[in-house]
């Protein structure tokens, strides 16, 4: 259990993704969490910054598919503006949201990357489904909700067991 809560990679925020080297790995889909991944928690729109990025990933030809445990309203009002399909109501790490992501980018798992904010949702839910997982440092913890809160304890216990020979 505790391997899959372990990510391919590591960055500190989703601009440090070296995305032509995932491509030339053989990614061509990218699955993104978007609370605290893309967007602070409680930012309703993409940034500027945010825009540009994703103007890139899709320029390189990446497929793009957010997957969210947030509400339809929350993420239809970041997703649709920008033109990219999501998935709302995850239920994340379920595998039923991912599966569908796939289906939806007509992509088989080892060439889709899964880039999130959190172990137990978006790392193990990707590396369960056999996805390249990418964690990213949470953009802000100040406006996190309950079960989110309660995820970042679990990850802290969890990270002390793995760091243990």
């Amino acid at each position: 259990m505790l391997n899959n809560l372990i990510p391919s990679q590591q960055v500190n925020s989703i601009y440090d993704i070296l995305l032509p080297e995932l491509w030339k790995n053989g990614v061509k889909g990218i699955i993104t969490d978007l609370d605290n991944t893309l967007v602070g928690a409680k930012v309703p729109l993409a940034t500027p910054e945010l825009i540009e990025w994703l103007k890139h990933v899709q320029q390189l030809g990446f497929k793009v598919v957010i997957v969210s445990n947030n509400r339809h309203a929350r993420v239809s009002k970041f997703a649709d503006p920008l033109g990219i399909p999501f998935i709302f109501s995850a239920k994340k790490p379920s595998n039923a949201a991912f599966r569908r992501a796939l289906t939806m980018m007509n992509l088989p798992a080892e060439a889709v990357a899964v880039i999130g904010d959190q172990m137990l949702t978006d790392v193990l839910g990707g590396n369960r489904m056999g996805l390249h997982t990418i964690l990213v440092q949470p953009i802000s913890l100040l406006d996190e909700g309950f079960f989110t809160k309660v995820n970042r304890r679990l990850e802290k216990i969890a990270l002390t067991f793995m760091k243990k020979p």
